[in-house]
C-alpha cells in the first residue's frame, strides 16, 4: 500500500489534524445513531496513546458555506467526550484566532473539536489558502473519513499535500478491505449489484464486467435486463429506455470472462405493500398485470452455488424489495448463506451502500461479513474504478 498509517509516524507531542466523519443522524437535537462516532474512537484513542493531540476536523449537513446553529458541531461534543472517554474542547470556529489560541494551549490527553468545516465556502472549493490555514494548526494530518474521500475538499485533499499524512484506523480498515475485494482479490470473484435503476450504476456495471468472474444483477435493475432479453416484466419497475444499454453490458460480458446472472424465477404481486398476495413464477412468465418484487428460490439456489465456487464477494444493492415482507426473502437468504461461508473461512465478503447495509442488518448477516462499508458514495465510486481524491492525496 502506498499510504502510511498511524504506526508509520511519530505522534508524540504532535498536533494531529484528524479528519473524521461524525455526520450522525439527529432528531430534535438528539443523536439517533451513534455508529459514526463509535467508529472513529480507535483512531482518536490510538493518537492519544501515542502522545499525540487530536484536533478533529469534520462537516455536518450541507450548510453550503454559511453558519447554521443546528449544524454546529457543538451539539456533538458531549457524545464525543462520552465515547472517547477523554476531555473534548469545542472551538466555535474552524480557523482564526480562537482556533489558533486553542491549539496553542492544548495539553496531551485532550481532544480539540473545531467547528463545521463546511461553514466555510472555501472548504468545498478546496481553496489553497484555507488548506494552508488548516495545515498551520497541526504538525501531522490523519484522514479517517473514507466516506468523504471522494470529495476533493480542503480538509480531505488540500491539507494532505501540506503536512506529513496518514490514514486513520477506519480509513486503513476500509482501504485494506477494498483492496482485498477488488484490487488484488482471491479469485473467483462474484459481485452482486442491485437497486432500482441501471442508469445510476452504469459506470459500476461497466467496471465490474471487466474485473469480476460472476456478476449478479438484482432488484429493479434486473427487470430492465429481463426486458432487454425480450421478456414481459408486467408492471414492474424497469427502465425500458435503457434496454439497449443492458444488451450492450450483456454483450461485453459475453466477449470476456465474466458471467452475468439474472433471476431465473421471480416473486410477483399486484400491489406494492407488505404481505401482498404473491406467487412465484419463471422469469419468463411474469403476468402482464403483476410486478416483480423479489427473486425466487431457484435463483437463490443458483446464487448459493455461485458463492460456493468463489473466494471473494462484493455486494452493493438488494435483490428485491427488501423493505417489505415477504419480498426480502431472497436478499436475506443469500446474505445468510454468504455469512456462513465467511465464518467458515471459505469466502471474503465486502458490502457497502446505504440500502445494502440496511438490508444486511435486517437479515442479521452484517456482523458475519468480512467488512461492511458505511461510506456510501465513496464506496460506490471506488467500485466504479474511480480515483478518490482523499485517498490519492495520502499516497
Amino acid at each position: 500500500m502506498a499510504w502510511k498509517t498511524l504506526d508509520d509516524l511519530d505522534l508524540s507531542g504532535k498536533r494531529v489534524l484528524t479528519r473524521v466523519d461524525i455526520n450522525v443522524p439527529m432528531k430534535d437535537g438528539v443523536i439517533t445513531d451513534h455508529t459514526r462516532i463509535e467508529k472513529i474512537v480507535p483512531t482518536i484513542t490510538d493518537i492519544l496513546a501515542q502522545g499525540g493531540m487530536p484536533i478533529l476536523l469534520a462537516h455536518y449537513g450541507r450548510p453550503k458555506g454559511t453558519r447554521h446553529d443546528d449544524m454546529s458541531l457543538r451539539h456533538l461534543r458531549d457524545a464525543l467526550e462520552h465515547h472517547i472517554n477523554a476531555p473534548v474542547t469545542f472551538v466555535a470556529e474552524t480557523v482564526g484566532p480562537a482556533a489558533t489560541a486553542a491549539v496553542a494551549t492544548m495539553q496531551q490527553g485532550q481532544v480539540l473539536l473545531l467547528e463545521n468545516t463546511r461553514f466555510q465556502a472555501a472548504e468545498e472549493a478546496n481553496d489553497p489558502t484555507f488548506s494552508a490555514e488548516l495545515a498551520a494548526l497541526g504538525d501531522i494530518y490523519c484522514n479517517d473519513a473514507f466516506s468523504a474521500a471522494h470529495r476533493a475538499h480542503a480538509s480531505t485533499e488540500g491539507i494532505a499535500r501540506l503536512l506529513p499524512s496518514c490514514a486513520g484506523r477506519l480509513m486503513q480498515a476500509e482501504l485494506s478491505a477494498l483492496e482485498a475485494a477488488l484490487g488484488t482479490p482471491k479469485r473467483p470473484v462474484v459481485a452482486i449489484v442491485g437497486g432500482a435503476k441501471v442508469s445510476t450504476k452504469l459506470e459500476l456495471l461497466g467496471n465490474l464486467v471487466g474485473k469480476v468472474d460472476h456478476l449478479v444483477i438484482g432488484g429493479g435493475m434486473a427487470n430492465t435486463f429481463l426486458a432487454a432479453q425480450g421478456l414481459d416484466v408486467g408492471t414492474s419497475l424497469a427502465e425500458h429506455d435503457m434496454t439497449q444499454t443492458a444488451r450492450d453490458i450483456l454483450a461485453k460480458a459475453d466477449t470476456g470472462t465474466c458471467k452475468i446472472h439474472l433471476p431465473r424465477d421471480v416473486v410477483v404481486a399486484r400491489e406494492f405493500k407488505a404481505q401482498a398476495p404473491h406467487e412465484t413464477v419463471s422469469a419468463a412468465q411474469c403476468p402482464s398485470d403483476a410486478m416483480i418484487l423479489d427473486a425466487g428460490p431457484e435463483t437463490v439456489a443458483t446464487l448459493k452455488s455461485v458463492f460456493d465456487s468463489c473466494k471473494t464477494l462484493i455486494w452493493n444493492g438488494p435483490l428485491g424489495a427488501f423493505e417489505i415482507e415477504p419480498f426480502d426473502a431472497a436478499t436475506n437468504a443469500a446474505a445468510e448463506y454468504a455469512a456462513q461461508l465467511t465464518q467458515s473461512g471459505a469466502l471474503i465478503s465486502v458490502a457497502g451502500g446505504g440500502d445494502t447495509v440496511a438490508a444486511l442488518n435486517t437479515s442479521g448477516a452484517a456482523a458475519q461479513f468480512s467488512y461492511i462499508s458505511t461510506a456510501g458514495g465513496a464506496f460506490l465510486e471506488w467500485m466504479e474504478g474511480k480515483t478518490l481524491p482523499g485517498v490519492a492525496a495520502l499516497s
